[in-house]
């Protein structure tokens, strides 16, 4: 009975682990819809790049800053339970590399590629997993002394703050360290428009995320018998709510519609297992509303160049979801209870801190000593060019 509950348990989590992989592809085809033409090809290129350096990064050093489990042993020992141990890696490190596809959207078009490899080591192997072991793992005394204070730990159950709310803040400091893409303002206040070079890829991405999303949320229990219901249909709910609000509060804009589903669901990580639908539903359109007055804000006011809106998407969306899981998730609100309010919003704020310290620092350091940005030549030829050597279609037909 044993051996067959880990090989189910294996089942489940790898199954989980797929999903989440398959998201990837939708942070991929996001940006390539977003970006212009002439980097699309980059798109593509940073986003697998990306998740391979995580992986060896998350393996060797992140896993066990996180969990303090390596993977210094022989064979044997790592097969036992069906391997249930190496597929849980496997599945959080499908977390983990969302942190540099987050980033990837913000600093689109004008970073340079092996610097931000660079980074992509650094912030998997080293600041996701400083805050990930102290809420998931408990490490460092932060969940005690909440529980003690509050009556609750911090509650983030698929990581509305963990890994949303951590990489879009990350974002917001490594687009802060890049600043605008040329020709993106002008001198005396001018907003230039870079409209998304294809909608229909856009589209695909969101949609790509929108089904891994339910892998993200529901086999974040982790074993089958912990699966919930509760999670699908607040997942679904959340969705539905951020679409429905992106599309009126964004006046039919494709691009804030497509969004909207995503920023439903990056609010509803946190409390999936608490709410009530309803309150799922309002977590959701809170979060679609949220993100299109932020988005437009940030562009168009405080001249935040942050190409995909990782920041407003992820940073903010995520940090509410964290303080919703505090407010929808208590039983006067038809929740399930055992949260706190402040110990939600305490620890919603140590992981901004944390992931922006962490991101100036990452990127402060690396622009000071080989440079983020792609010169202004290269910007203006493309990433795709620039970096890779190759359009991501032929000019003409021979």
């Amino acid at each position: 009975m044993d051996q067959s509950q880990s090989a189910n348990d294996v089942l489940f989590v790898l199954l989980g682990a797929i999903m989440v992989l398959a998201m990837h592809a939708g942070f991929a085809f996001l940006e390539v819809g977003t970006v212009r033409r002439k980097n699309q090809v980059n798109a593509l290129v940073k986003i697998i790049a990306d998740f391979a350096v995580s992986t060896i990064a998350y393996f060797f050093i992140g896993y066990a800053v996180a969990y303090g489990v390596s993977f210094f042993s022989a064979a044997p020992t790592l097969a036992d339970k069906s391997g249930y141990d190496l597929v849980k890696f496997f599945f959080l490190l499908t977390f983990a590399a969302a942190i540099p596809a987050i980033v990837s959207g913000g600093i689109a078009e004008r970073a340079r590629f092996q610097p931000q490899l660079a980074a992509t080591f650094v912030l998997v192997a080293l600041v996701y997993p400083f805050f990930e072991g102290m809420i998931w793992n408990g490490r460092y005394g932060v969940q005690d002394w909440l529980t003690a204070a509050f009556g609750a730990a911090f509650h983030d159950f698929a990581g509305s703050v963990v890994v949303h709310a951590v990489g879009g803040w990350i974002g917001l400091a490594a687009v802060l360290q890049l600043g605008h893409r040329k020709g993106r303002y002008g001198k005396n206040g001018e907003i230039y428009a870079h409209p998304p070079s294809s909608i229909p890829f856009l589209a695909l991405g969101a949609w790509i995320l929108t089904v891994g999303w339910f892998g993200f949320n529901v086999m974040s229990a982790q074993t089958l018998a912990g699966i919930s219901g509760l999670v699908a249909v607040n997942s679904l709910m959340a969705m539905v709510g951020g679409t429905l609000t992106a599309l009126l509060v964004g006046r039919n804009d494709p691009g804030f519609v497509h969004n909207g589903p995503l920023a439903g669901l990056v609010a509803v990580c946190a409390g999936s297992d608490l709410m009530h639908p309803m309150g799922a539903l309002v977590t959701g359109a809170i979060a679609g509303a949220l993100f299109v007055w932020l988005f437009t804000l940030a562009q168009n006011r405080w001249k935040i160049d942050d190409v995909l809106g990782v920041w407003p998407l992820h940073g903010l969306c995520g940090a509410w979801g964290g303080i919703a899981a505090g407010i929808f998730g208590l039983e006067a609100l038809g929740g399930m209870g055992g949260v706190s309010f402040m110990s939600q919003l305490l620890g919603t704020l140590l992981g901004i801190v944390i992931a922006f310290a962490g991101g100036m620092l990452v990127y402060g350091i690396l622009k000071m000593t080989v440079g983020i940005r792609l010169s202004e030549e290269e910007e203006f030829r493309g990433a795709d060019l620039s970096i890779h050597r190759i359009m991501a279609e032929p000019e003409y037909d021979r």
